[in-house]
């Protein structure tokens, strides 16, 4: 055994950490959630995407997999997308109860202004044809 610490092939961490294991020395995440709305989630999450993810919507599931070279830059990543999916999905389903409100209030002032039409006082009937 060499006394080289990379004659073995292994990663050499740089920013203090240990290195990671296997080729091309990264860390890997899968995270993966479901949604109501998940194209309208991922969506949202879009611009914040960074080159280490790759991401896709999977029915009413979006599939995130992290790559980063280092555990601390893996965990810190997964992190910031958990942060973010948990804020897009906060504000999707806000869009969508007041998308539903608006809805009720919308029917109630349709059936309001048609029973206004239907009950009308001060329209007189011209009978002097």
């Amino acid at each position: 055994m060499s006394d080289d610490p990379v004659a073995d092939g292994s990663a050499v961490a740089t920013d203090g950490e240990a290195p990671a294991a296997g080729r091309g020395g990264s860390r890997t995440a899968a995270v993966r959630t479901t949604h109501a709305d998940a194209d309208l989630v991922a969506a949202a999450l879009a611009p914040d995407d960074t080159d280490s993810m790759a991401v896709r919507v999977d029915g009413d599931a979006i599939d995130c997999r992290i790559e980063r070279p280092t555990t601390g830059g893996l965990r810190s990543t997964v992190d910031d997308y958990v942060v973010n999916l948990r804020v897009a999905e906060r504000i999707v389903e806000r869009a969508r109860e007041h998308r539903t409100a608006d809805r009720a209030v919308g029917d109630e002032t349709t059936a309001d202004a048609a029973e206004t039409r239907d009950t009308d006082t001060d329209t007189h009937t011209d009978t002097n044809t």
